[in-house]
């Protein structure tokens, strides 16, 4: 079977416990079971007896405790999982203590509503393979895990978990995935899973170019976009395959403004000018008023979307309707004009914009050049924005360019985002929303480098970000559902992202793929175990 290279981390590896694809439901996994304690700080999972890693050795406590303590839980190795394990104000992780072989503890420092869903999602490393390369450092003292595993690793010794281990890598080609003899799932005949022995991932570059290899014959499933949806749909019956529509994606394209006020060795990073036009709310809520949603899920999604206009996403019990007091803003050029001489600025003769000073609105959008619906959001808002008097210049970037920008020099305007993934959990966000988040985009904190001197906190930002830890701790669900609406609100009301669209979640998917289970809460793959591969002769 072949697939496209988004697949791989979610084949390879797992963690404790797996999450229902269909309904978002925690089930049993390498953890049989748990036992959550009364006052909600102290889980004990029951790991299987029988579990082992791809070479054959046994997967025990001591790796659940090593993954955490050793690696995720490591200040001197940067990943994503920190930001979602500081627990409360003080930010402090959860202890993780191995019981016996079989069995393991985590107690948090106080009340943490997504303990289980995050110990138990996060994938699981291997000790015997690992451990030295984390005690070793280099000669600049950080550990040798951080360079331990590449492209160039032999394959044997990439140990991993999951359902799948690799077989061969050939850069910029493909990645080849065989199963794993000692994957742990079997069904209820006793048969080994997974069924399918052999996945192979095409390193395709581009989407356009799955899209080729897909109606070709070289994939056997793909994301597809809106933009080929009408045109794959014609195909279906032909091409034997079926379009699966998982509803709307926990994904969306949001357009967001620096709002960073902080100076770094003695620049500004923001122009002092623009910086004075991104921090006035008329100005971020007018732009809001002036986006065309309707136009731009028309004609770039070709009407395969559903306007987005909140943190969270509609698939959560958490989202807050505008029924309920979520504030939006419909498409309306009058009233942004409006806001905008309510924060001084004025249009000359011309009908251009200017600030209260005289100079001319003008300023930078951002976006990656890689992704074709990304740059057609940046055309359509250069021209939205242009009917309130604005000059937007639109520059496409080469995506590692742009990342670079945008997280590590953040030297940029504005720049159009996509977020993806989070499901039902909101605290999901708390990364985006910490005033230290690692993806606190609108109002970056620097990891690397030279440090940041004056920056700004508003009152509203700490209060979002205080919010998120609130509703973390809560363990109520109506009471931390009203917390993430108040979150919601505000968000909403001070605009840091203008979210855009929730597109819908479509699959092209062969019909000799037997057992697809599809769901756009959670990746296409999710019940990898049990797919089978009937070839039509």
């Amino acid at each position: 079977m072949s697939l496209d290279p988004h697949a791989m981390l979610g084949l390879i590896y797992e963690g404790l416990i797996t999450e229902n694809g269909e309904t978002g439901e925690l089930e049993p996994g390498i953890a049989e079971s748990w036992r959550i304690s009364d006052d909600q700080q102290q889980i004990i999972f029951n790991l299987r007896s029988d579990v082992r890693w791809s070479d054959g050795e046994p997967l025990t406590a001591d790796d659940v405790v090593f993954s955490f303590n050793k690696i995720y839980f490591n200040e001197n190795i940067p990943n994503g999982e920190q930001d979602v394990f500081r627990i409360g104000q003080a930010g402090k992780f959860p202890q993780v203590r191995k019981i016996s072989p079989n069995q393991v503890k985590f107690i948090s420092p106080e009340p943490f509503a997504p303990l289980l869903r995050y110990a138990g999602k996060v994938k699981l490393l291997p000790k015997h393979a690992l451990e030295d390369t984390v005690n070793r450092t280099d000669e600049k003292g950080l550990p040798e895990f951080l360079l331990a595993w590449g492209t160039d690793t032999p394959p044997e010794q990439l140990i991993t978990n999951g359902p799948y281990r690799l077989l061969r890598f050939q850069p910029e080609e493909r990645i080849i995935l065989e199963r794993n003899p000692y994957y742990w799932r079997k069904d209820d005949q006793g048969n080994p899973q997974p069924y399918i022995e052999r996945i192979v991932i095409s390193i395709v570059g581009s989407t356009d170019n799955a899209l080729i290899q897909f109606r070709s014959g070289g994939l056997d499933m793909i994301n597809l976009p809106s933009s080929f949806f009408s045109l794959m749909k014609r195909e279906e019956e032909k091409g034997n395959f079926t379009i699966y529509n998982g509803g709307p994606a926990p994904a969306t394209h949001l357009l967001t403004f620096n709002l960073n006020q902080a100076t770094r060795e003695g620049k500004p990073l923001v122009d002092p000018i623009k910086s004075r036009w991104f921090n006035t709310l008329e100005f971020r809520q007018a732009i809001a008023h002036a986006i065309d949603h309707s136009t731009m899920i028309n004609n770039i999604f070709q009407g395969l979307g559903t306007p987005h206009d909140s943190p969270i996403y509609k698939q959560s019990p958490y989202y807050l309707s505008p029924e309920e007091g979520l504030p939006t803003y419909n498409y309306d050029l009058d009233r942004a004009r409006q806001l905008l001489k309510q924060g001084g600025f004025r249009y000359n003769t011309q009908g251009q914009l200017e600030d209260a000073d005289g100079n001319p609105v003008r300023f930078t959008l951002l976006t990656s050049s890689d992704n074709q619906i990304r740059v057609k959001i940046g055309v359509q808002i250069k021209r939205d924005l242009a009917n309130i008097g604005m000059t937007v210049d639109l520059q496409q970037l080469e995506f590692n360019t742009f990342i670079r920008k945008v997280l590590k020099t953040l030297d940029w305007d504005a720049q159009i985002m996509h977020f993806v993934g989070g499901g039902v959990e909101p605290d999901n966000g708390r990364r985006i929303w910490s005033i230290d988040g690692s993806v606190h985009t609108f109002n970056q904190n620097v990891f690397y480098g030279a440090p940041l001197k004056g920056r700004v906190i508003p009152d509203w930002e700490q209060k979002i970000s205080d919010l998120y830890i609130q509703g973390s701790q809560e363990l109520n669900e109506q009471k931390r559902r009203e917390i993430y609406g108040q979150a919601q609100i505000l968000a909403q009301e001070y605009l840091p992202f203008i979210y855009l669209v929730n597109p819908l979640s479509f699959s092209a998917i062969r019909n000799d793929v037997k057992n697809v289970r599809f769901s756009g809460l959670s990746w296409r793959l999710w019940n990898v175990y049990e797919l089978k591969l009937e070839r039509s002769s």
